[in-house]
């Protein structure tokens, strides 16, 4: 699936991503600034999370309750090291919840994904629009 939007568009792109059917778990890849934490926390609140939403830089992840006593995790693995720091924080117990889990900086924790997840990519086109692909 391919969506180029404007970040007013934003709700209307995550109510597609969500109809879309992905898997629960979603990397998201793209430069810093490109828009990925504001894209994750219209996701969250297309799900039902009613909590103030924020990025876990520091925290390496955030926990949200949605509707059905589910949760949405929010990771964000810039800051870390190496995957030992993730399994430290419990990663796999997360990642086999069955809950949501969006992942920034995924890249850091390559060898600990599961097999299935979509991937989200976005990319900052010229005109201040994203173009975003979900595989």
């Amino acid at each position: 699936m391919n969506i180029i939007f404007s970040l007013d568009q934003i709700q209307q792109t995550a109510e597609q991503i969500i109809a879309s059917n992905p898997k629960k778990i979603i990397l998201f890849n793209g430069e810093m600034g490109v828009g990925k934490t504001t894209l994750i926390k219209q996701l969250c609140k297309t799900l039902g999370v009613k909590d103030a939403t924020s990025s876990p830089t520091f925290s390496l992840v955030n926990e949200y309750q949605i509707p059905d006593s589910k949760k949405v995790y929010h990771f964000d693995f810039y800051r870390i090291k190496n995957e030992t720091e993730a399994l430290d924080m419990g990663v796999d117990d997360y990642l086999y919840s069955g809950n949501w889990c969006f992942i920034e900086w995924s890249e850091k924790i390559a060898n600990l994904l599961p097999e299935e997840y979509s991937t989200l990519n976005i990319e900052l086109l010229e005109d201040g629009k994203r173009n975003l692909e979900l595989i």
